[in-house]
């Protein structure tokens, strides 16, 4: 059981680092290559605020399939 919750704790802080959110795909990059920092900074974002929601979808998931688990066996 320790181990799922410091498995869990320590996958959300290495989602969170800055340094490995703030990625770009090969055509983001080429654009942005010779452009000015701000482009960049911003399609840095927009590519962090894009990924946010799959995530978001996986975890109303799971706690729905918790909740459900949960009211199933009480």
């Amino acid at each position: 059981m320790f181990k799922n919750k410091l498995f869990f704790i320590v996958l959300v802080l290495v989602a969170f680092i800055p340094e490995t959110t703030f990625s770009q795909c090969a055509m983001c990059k080429a654009v942005v290559e010779n452009g000015d920092v701000a482009i960049a900074e911003g399609v840095n974002s927009g590519i962090t605020y894009l990924m946010v929601f799959p995530y978001l979808l996986i975890a109303i998931l799971f706690f729905t399939i918790y909740r459900y688990n949960k009211k199933v066996r009480a």
